[in-house]
């Protein structure tokens, strides 16, 4: 529509895949942001306590994860991941010292299943047997535990670990059906879809920096520091946005993405129904260079770390649904992971600098509750649709779903 203007209100990765989608398809575009800075809860930025950039955590993202992959494509970024040729996730049990390597063939067949070298230790091929039930579709209020057996080595050396990954929730009983679908886009598709991918050197250097660049060059416009207090509304439609007290009058035509978090968004427009309990993310950044030939991630059973990832001056830490840890004191939470970081690459005990960052609402509890709370796209507003990890992707809170929602956002922004 000529002259039209399409608002984008959150400048997350939600909002960002929103808007090169719809500047790529020639609108005129402006994207408001209350924070300093874009990217939201995938962000970058120097640490003065470790003297070096650092993402505020760690965000892993799949070869098969095909909306990330298109995003990062557009705006010019596919070389910023980094990952295994092949599938393959290293694991260590810090109890007992135990190592194993999980190597999934590339195809949908899993034939790997039946060597024991690829798969879980203390597994028979049988059990794998089980996982085929995610394949089925799931109940909206079916746990986790109800569709599979919530113990044994398969459960606590391979299917928890990847699903406390994924999902930023107990395992047992969160949603079967966003653990299923994270299933039938990965471990039904074989090997070729889950190589791990990790962004190169950061977060912003990935998804953020080369998506404001595209935005620049595509002629939209990006406010940085402006809040969004209020949406205006009148006869079913958005009539104005009020940004540091004065109001945006929207045209005829204009649009609206509300790409904004799920504490936020039902403030700005009453009545939207959405999630509004949250797990926490705890990661741990320690300045120290990891041993030569040191895997670039490895999966941690049995201590305070779960995720290990080696950078080139740095090794960081992840814990999900880490609502407890997050209470405790940084210094002790940076010990106990240290341990668990020696412990693995055989490094000093002594503690390097580090540096401790909490996201106490990284992502909505994915319980079966809370994802009947996710709104779709479309709203009441003629003129208004949202945007957000945390809507009704189908998917749990992850970078490929606030992508995939920006897209389904641009989509019906844009249509006439």
């Amino acid at each position: 529509m000529a002259g039209r203007t399409i608002y984008v209100v959150g400048a997350g990765l939600a909002g960002l895949s929103a808007a090169v989608r719809l500047a790529a398809g020639g609108e005129r575009v402006v994207v408001i942001e209350g924070a300093a800075q874009a990217g939201g809860r995938c962000r970058s930025y120097v640490d003065p306590q470790l003297g070096i950039t650092i993402d505020n955590g760690n965000h892993l993202v799949l070869s098969g994860n095909w909306a990330t992959m298109a995003y990062l494509a557009e705006i010019g970024a596919s070389d910023r991941l980094s990952g295994p040729e092949e599938a393959r996730f290293d694991f260590v049990d810090v109890r007992d010292g135990r190592r194993w390597t999980i190597r999934p063939n590339p195809g949908p067949l899993p034939w790997w299943a039946l060597l024991p070298a690829r798969r879980v230790p203390g597994t028979r091929a049988s059990d794998y047997l089980a996982l085929a039930a995610l394949a089925a579709p799931q109940g909206r209020r079916r746990r986790l535990c109800e569709a599979l057996p919530a113990r044994g080595p398969l459960w606590e050396r391979l299917v928890e670990p990847l699903m406390l990954a994924a999902l930023n929730e107990d395992p047992g009983p969160a949603s079967a059906a966003l653990a299923a679908a994270v299933a039938r886009e990965s471990l039904m598709r074989g090997g070729r879809a889950y190589r791990p991918r990790i962004a190169d050197p950061t977060l912003e250097a990935a998804f953020v920096a080369p998506a404001l660049a595209f935005l620049e060059r595509h002629g939209a416009e990006v406010r940085l520091g402006r809040r969004v207090e209020a949406v205006e509304t009148d006869g079913g439609r958005a009539r104005g946005l009020v940004v540091g007290g004065a109001a945006i009058a929207l045209g005829a035509g204009d649009r609206v993405v509300l790409a904004t978090p799920a504490w936020v968004t039902p403030q700005l427009l009453p009545g939207v129904t959405a999630p509004d309990a949250f797990n926490a993310i705890v990661n741990g950044h320690f300045r120290v260079a990891p041993p030569a030939g040191a895997p670039a991630m490895v999966g941690v059973i049995g201590g305070t770390a779960q995720w290990l990832f080696a950078f080139r001056d740095r090794i960081s830490v992840t814990v999900s649904w880490a609502n407890r840890l997050a209470d405790e004191p940084r210094e002790a939470i940076a010990e106990a992971m240290w341990r668990d970081v020696a412990q693995v690459y055989g490094l000093p005990a002594a503690l390097p600098p580090w540096q401790i960052v909490k996201e106490r609402r990284a992502t909505f509890a994915a319980t079966p509750e809370q994802t009947a709370r996710r709104p779709k796209a479309r709203t009441a507003l003629a003129n208004l649709v949202l945007a957000g990890d945390w809507t009704d992707t189908g998917l749990p809170a992850t970078i490929e779903g606030a992508i995939r929602s920006g897209r389904t956002a641009a989509r019906l922004a844009a249509a006439r």
